[in-house]
């Protein structure tokens, strides 16, 4: 058994898509995904569903690492951003060089911070810098870096 992906629904995947990318080196796997079917109705419990996305290969892993699958439905349900303290799923996180200045760059392609930048010993650990952001649809990551 492994991991094999975490799945981000979007309302504009495309764009989405860009800002990983640009923010965390992602790189896109081939083919863009377009599916619909009965066999996708079946799957996923909904009607007439069509989505399209694409898969990105995640930083610091091979050519077969975990992937992050960015899709969009034809037929997007709306909400409201995600409080960190809210059941289910909560954030991705990524291990970074610099909190400082992945956040700017984060900051740059659309994203925003959702916390302020965290010290904090951890015993029998290390040293964690931390921060929650958001990508440009409200979606949590969570930076940080060891010492």
């Amino acid at each position: 058994m492994r991991f094999a992906y975490t799945n981000i629904i979007s309302t504009n995947w495309k764009l989405l898509v860009d800002f990983y990318v640009k923010t965390f080196e992602c790189k896109v796997v081939p083919p863009i995904r377009k599916q619909s079917g009965s066999w996708l109705d079946k799957a996923t419990g909904l009607k007439n569903a069509k989505l399209e996305g694409a898969h990105l290969l995640l930083p610091g892993y091979g050519e077969n690492g975990p992937t992050l699958e960015i899709y969009q439905y034809g037929n997007i349900e709306s909400q409201n951003p995600v409080s960190p303290n809210k059941r289910g799923f909560g954030h991705i996180a990524f291990e970074v060089e610099s909190v400082e200045l992945v956040l700017e760059t984060l900051e740059k392609y659309g994203g925003r911070s959702s916390g302020e930048i965290t010290k904090r010993i951890i015993d029998g650990v290390g040293e964690i810098t931390f921060v929650y952001a958001r990508d440009p649809e409200g979606n949590l990551i969570e930076l940080q870096s060891w010492k």
